[in-house]
């Protein structure tokens, strides 16, 4: 699997090249580090690649993966989406809510992993260091095609030798929908056929002014997850609400990497 792992040369652009690094090695795979240089620019020399990538790339290179750094001249995140068609995977660092370097803000950050036209994982530069992606938190969705999801997890699960959890906040007194039972056990299929391990995790909630990715994180935090897993575009008709949760998921305040599939 070749994966894409855009730079702006920063902390957070480091840390992803390491996930990229880890997932690459478990699965065999290459690296594009990518970066796009403005309009009447120039490329970056050699220096600042190795000033702000270089014990990173060695590590990376240590474990047999191919690291191929890539500019081009353009609109950065114009790039990346046309750049993501020739790979399997996206890995990315955003710089969350705070602090701008391009346009890797959570905002935007939303808006790339939609427009590329593969998964992503995304980090921040206080996601772990030491990669390891040992269990995954898969949310229930409620959107009518789950498959995307479906796949991508598959796809770092079985990289990975990961233990997935599919996992669901169920709120008291309030019943499940019929989507979402369908989507349950879709979900709890796939991994079994794909032979993939795996657990089925309701939580009760009683709290009805939090948030889904407040518990959510809260959860990943309490229970030693490396990574949770959702689909990038919103379902249902609060899209909007829906949309600040998925950017909160990204940005959380405890650096857990997303997966987020298209």
């Amino acid at each position: 699997m070749n994966l894409l792992c855009p730079t702006d040369f920063t902390l957070a652009a480091d840390i992803a090249l390491a996930y990229a690094g880890h997932i690459a090695g478990q699965a065999k795979g290459s690296i594009t580090l990518f970066h796009a240089y403005p309009k009447k620019g120039t490329p970056v020399g050699d220096d600042e690649v190795k000033k702000a990538h270089g014990g990173t790339i060695g590590q990376v290179a240590k474990g047999g993966t191919l690291v191929k750094m890539v500019q081009r001249e353009g609109a950065y995140m114009k790039e990346i989406m046309a750049e993501s068609g020739n790979h399997g995977m996206m890995v990315v660092g955003t710089h969350g809510v705070q602090g701008l370097r391009q346009e890797m803000l959570g905002s935007d950050m939303l808006k790339l992993v939609r427009g590329v036209s593969v998964p992503s994982l995304v980090v921040q530069a206080y996601s772990p260091r030491t990669a390891k992606l040992a269990r995954i938190l898969m949310p229930v969705a409620g959107h009518d095609d789950i498959s995307p999801l479906l796949d991508a997890v598959c796809t770092l699960a079985k990289a990975c030798q990961a233990h997935v959890d599919v996992y669901q906040q169920l709120v008291e007194g309030q019943s499940t929908s019929n989507q979402l039972l369908r989507n349950k056990v879709f979900m709890l299929e796939r991994l079994r056929k794909e032979g993939i391990a795996h657990a089925e995790v309701n939580e009760p909630v009683e709290k009805f002014y939090e948030g889904f990715a407040l518990r959510t994180v809260r959860h990943a935090r309490s229970n030693t997850v490396d990574c949770i897993a959702i689909m990038a575009e919103a379902s249902g008709d609060h899209k909007k609400i829906a949309d600040k949760e998925k950017q909160e998921l990204i940005t959380n305040e405890v650096g857990i990497p997303v997966l987020c599939a298209v």
